[in-house]
């Protein structure tokens, strides 16, 4: 029975289909054991050696790795919403009202995506927390810490932009809130520090930009719903590659 067991694995393992997806043998050495690593798409992005502390979840419970899977929920869920939403001031509204009570499953993939952004912005907050507390910022990993910084404040910006896609009273005043800061920002403000010497008005400044106007109206739901859905998502990827591949060249800083 074995020597069939044998015969029948080695028949399967010779196979050209086989060798096309599995290019290591068992990784029971340490060649197999970096090929196994190398060859991954998922694996590939940890280091190829560990501290064995490292790989501990203690009281940091892995919060990058679940900012990731909050991220990765947001992308698959915010698919699923974007086949029945239309940037529309005249029918944004109701979309959103139709998600709980038209749609299968609408009000379950709204909850998800909203429930996952709140998440992730906790999540990503405790993450740099603890870097900062356990002084993972310091040399060699102070070029990861700046990217980590970005994501940051793109996570913040990706959040705020989705607070006025369903076109309601708190995501109205929300953002016309948000838009008054901006007005204050220095030097492309026109309220902000030296915004007016430089020639910044309500009609060229960062404000003006980012609402297409000088009011929340079409023009800014159109350019938020861009933003949140596609220029912010591919700017948070990149920054994510770059982080994951500086994790991998200086190696954890700690446990998971």
């Amino acid at each position: 029975m074995n020597k069939l067991l044998d015969q029948i694995r080695e028949n399967v393992t010779q196979t050209q289909v086989w060798k096309s997806i599995f290019r290591h043998g068992y990784p029971n050495t340490d060649a197999n054991r970096a090929l196994v690593m190398f060859s991954n798409v998922i694996l590939h992005l940890h280091p190829v050696r560990v501290r064995r502390g490292a790989l501990k979840i203690k009281f940091t419970w892995c919060l990058g790795g679940l900012t990731f899977f909050f991220f990765v929920l947001l992308a698959v869920t915010g698919v699923f919403l974007m086949f029945y939403y239309v940037p529309d001031t005249r029918r944004a509204y109701n979309d959103i009202k139709d998600l709980g009570t038209v749609i299968y499953f609408g009000s379950l993939f709204r909850a998800l995506h909203r429930w996952s952004a709140h998440a992730m912005v906790f999540s990503v907050w405790m993450h740099m927390t603890r870097v900062f507390l356990t002084g993972s910022y310091k040399p060699p990993r102070e070029f990861n810490w700046v990217v980590g910084v970005i994501l940051l404040v793109v996570t913040l910006v990706m959040s705020w932009t989705g607070y006025l896609l369903p076109w309601d009273q708190l995501a109205l005043w929300a953002v016309t809130v948000g838009s008054k800061m901006a007005e204050a920002t220095p030097l492309v403000g026109n309220a902000g520090p030296f915004g007016p010497e430089l020639g910044m008005t309500i009609n060229n400044d960062v404000a003006f930009v980012l609402l297409g106007g000088t009011v929340v109206g079409q023009s800014a739901l159109l350019r938020f719903y861009v933003l949140h859905c596609l220029g912010l998502p591919l700017v948070m990827a990149l920054f994510m590659a770059v982080h994951f591949w500086r994790i991998r060249k200086d190696g954890f800083s700690g446990p998971l």
